[in-house]
């Protein structure tokens, strides 16, 4: 492993990780690390490049992420986790859900897509707009290559064929948000791909574990109970 990636740690019990989206570290999950902790074991993760993880030298790239996040799991000595991932986290879970079953307990996809064209596209054009505008720039400095790695990311990535989800035979819990940036209907085809897969459809955006974290919470601790997720739109 080029990198060691960085972490937080807290509580006590079965282990449950915490993965953020593009841009973000795992300072996101405030409103999620004291209640979770209260019942698991909960690492959050900065994952390659961002927060207080290094860039390394390998690909950036998220199947490379789902590389660094079982090599450091294995660091820790997890070996069978609750895995949550927000956005690109989400995506994360997935590849790593895909290549290493036997590590995922309960999986939660909060804000995922298969492939960007599922993001909508009042919020990707943007996005590709500033890729392409940042691309030269990235030829010429460090500061602006990554900031273009970072777009890429979203731009191109990632591309997971519906059919693989199938494969996925843990309990799933797929949550985003009623104004979520990710198309309502792709969501739902995430939910039903999945052989054990719940739908929540929850007030707000796709930020709702930051925005409206006190259902977010509720929900996602009701599924890892075992009990109904909550509210399906």
């Amino acid at each position: 492993m080029d990198v060691r990636l960085n972490y937080v740690q807290a509580g006590e019990g079965f282990p449950l990780v915490l993965l953020h989206g593009n841009g973000e570290d795992h300072t996101y999950f405030k409103h999620q690390m004291e209640p979770f902790s209260q019942v698991y074991q909960v690492t959050a993760v900065d994952t390659r490049g961002h927060g207080q993880s290094p860039w390394g030298t390998a690909p950036f790239t998220l199947k490379q992420f789902a590389r660094d996040l079982k090599e450091l799991l294995d660091g820790l000595g997890i070996r069978r986790c609750h895995l949550l991932g927000f956005s690109d986290g989400a995506n994360i879970a997935i590849l790593f859900a895909l290549e290493h079953p036997e590590y995922v307990e309960k999986l939660i996809l909060n804000g995922a897509d298969l492939d960007p064209r599922y993001v909508k596209k009042s919020t990707q054009i943007p996005i590709i707009l500033g890729w392409c505008a940042a691309w030269l720039p990235a030829r010429f400095g460090k500061k602006a290559r990554r900031q273009w790695e970072l777009l890429n990311l979203m731009v191109t990535q990632p591309h997971i064929p519906p059919e693989e989800l199938g494969r996925l035979t843990m309990p799933v819990l797929v949550v985003a948000g009623e104004q979520d940036m990710i198309r309502e209907d792709h969501t739902r085809a995430i939910a039903a791909a999945v052989p054990d897969g719940r739908l929540s459809i929850l007030p707000g955006d796709h930020f709702v574990a930051r925005r409206n974290w006190r259902e977010f919470n509720r929900t996602v601790l009701a599924f890892l109970r075992g009990e109904e997720p909550g509210k399906e739109a």
